[in-house]
């Protein structure tokens, strides 16, 4: 591993709070390869149902017991949780090794952000682990865009293992796990992303490191303060321009990503021709990524959206829900 991919763990550690950080060339993999490494049998997940594929497919490969709870639902987890602990191990009853909640910060598709407060205050009542996905909200949400974490200040240290992506805020690829030294250090030896996957490539760690240390600076009128307040702002004025004008918008206010859900599957196709042709760029998710009344597009905020460019996608926007009859979201 390059000096460059150590700096970049190391500060990363420190941005996020914890003891020591892990950094991947993938950021799907850093989910779906490292989460069997420290998760196995005699092990339960409970996992969210709306997590990301990574996630699930890495739960799936670590041959823990999986439960699925409804999507942000504290009680309905609690009450699995605790059931879980009664029963103990299918057929004989054993007590589980341990028990991993897995989470995200953001929901993707969804824009919710994750009632996490609630999820620590489980996690201490009933002595279980917690994983958390900041893929969506590490850089973009919280004061100090630290994330879901910072957005609730809550302690780092609650959470078992911090993970998200560099591919979103950092404008680079790759992930990074992060947590305690003795937990990082285990992951480090029984991980096969470190040893069958390749080091995350020099250049792309600087790219990390220098993002990072933008974000870390927090003086006022640091690029990485503006951007972040840039960020919210521009969040919760197209957030709010769009339901105005009647559009169905899920997700909580502060969440950067802005799902326009249109329910007709068969619109999504011609919105996303609409756009291209008036050159904005739209992400268009339909069955079965979703539900199949649940054809929805994904907007994406960003601190560089001036205020011209959001009025102008809000305009196409517009103009498109007045011809299809899309527009129905009632105050």
């Amino acid at each position: 591993q390059t000096t460059v991919v150590e700096k970049l763990e190391q500060e990363m550690a420190q941005f996020l709070g914890v003891e020591a950080a892990l950094c991947f060339g993938m950021g799907f993999a850093t989910n779906s390869c490292n989460i069997p490494a420290f998760i196995g049998q005699e092990y339960a997940i409970f996992s969210d149902k709306l997590n990301h594929a990574s996630i699930i497919l890495g739960a799936r490969s670590s041959g823990a017991k999986v439960y699925v709870f409804p999507h942000n639902d504290m009680d309905a987890l609690e009450n699995m949780v605790r059931r879980a602990i009664i029963d103990g191990q299918p057929r004989t009853n054993r007590p589980w090794k341990n028990i991993f909640i897995l989470c995200e910060g953001i929901y993707s598709m969804e824009g919710t952000i994750v009632n996490l407060p609630r999820i620590i205050e489980i996690k201490k009542k009933y002595k279980v682990s917690v994983f958390l996905d900041e893929a969506h909200s590490i850089g973009a949400i919280g004061a100090n865009g630290k994330g879901v974490v910072d957005y609730y200040n809550c302690n780092p240290t609650d959470i078992d293992i911090l993970m998200g992506t560099f591919s979103k805020s950092f404008g680079a690829s790759g992930g990074y796990i992060a947590g305690s030294k003795r937990l990082m250090d285990y992951i480090r030896c029984n991980s096969c992303c470190t040893y069958y996957a390749n080091c995350m490539a020099p250049p792309i760690a600087a790219q990390c490191l220098a993002a990072l240390r933008q974000i870390m600076d927090t003086s006022p009128k640091s690029i990485g303060s503006v951007r972040i307040k840039n960020l919210h702002q521009n969040t919760k004025y197209f957030r709010e321009k769009l339901l105005n004008l009647g559009f169905y918008i899920v997700g909580d206010d502060d969440s950067p990503v802005v799902p326009l859900v249109f329910g007709l599957f068969g619109v999504i196709h011609e919105f996303s021709i609409f756009m291209s042709n008036n050159n904005i760029g739209a992400i268009i998710v339909g069955f079965p990524a979703t539900a199949l009344d649940g054809a929805r597009c994904r907007f994406c905020i960003s601190s560089s959206h001036s205020r011209e460019m959001l009025d102008y996608i809000i305009t196409k926007i517009n103009e498109f829900g007045d011809k299809y009859h899309l527009k129905y979201y009632m105050k």
